[in-house]
């Protein structure tokens, strides 16, 4: 079941749980031009509102249901050294054009809940622009023995790069 509402204690807070606020939530955790409060408070503030925000004694735990509800309620692994292939935001044209080729739903003009997103995200096919963008910048050039062919996928990896910090 796909949550709509935290609790602490007695008192139910409303989740925005529109996928939009969610990757917005994580642009701003990896934000480092934001200092650490500052992040606490944008996230409450994005997923539980002026309630959340104006509940001051409850930021931890709401930050703690927070962090649960963005990682869709599974364990984080930390110390992940693996470069990422995907990245939301700069990412977000191929995730819409994927979207709408695969499930024809348009992001746009679309409420969808965060963990649906995900669920719908993970079972795109191989074949969608998103997941071919993600397998090029996967690719091992160093399988290429072929140098004019090596040249050519290290060229289109530059192309399709994730920008650096």
């Amino acid at each position: 079941m796909k949550p709509e509402y935290v609790k602490i204690g007695e008192k139910k807070y409303k989740i925005n749980t529109d996928f939009r606020i969610g990757i917005e939530c994580d642009k701003i955790a990896r934000d480092k031009k934001i200092g650490d409060y500052e992040r606490v408070l944008a996230i409450i503030y994005k997923l539980f509102g002026d309630e959340g925000l104006n509940d001051k004694g409850s930021h931890a735990k709401l930050l703690e249901l927070a962090l649960k509800y963005l990682s869709k309620g599974e364990e984080q692994q930390g110390g992940n050294d693996t470069e990422p292939n995907m990245d939301f935001n700069e990412d977000m044209s191929y995730i819409y054009a994927s979207f709408m080729s695969e499930y024809q739903i348009d992001l746009e003009k679309t409420h969808l809940h965060l963990w649906t997103f995900f669920d719908l995200l993970n079972g795109l096919s191989e074949d969608c622009v998103l997941n071919r963008i993600r397998y090029i910048r996967d690719f091992d050039v160093n399988e290429i023995e072929n140098p004019k062919e090596r040249k050519r996928i290290i060229e289109l990896k530059k192309s399709v790069a994730l920008k650096q910090g």
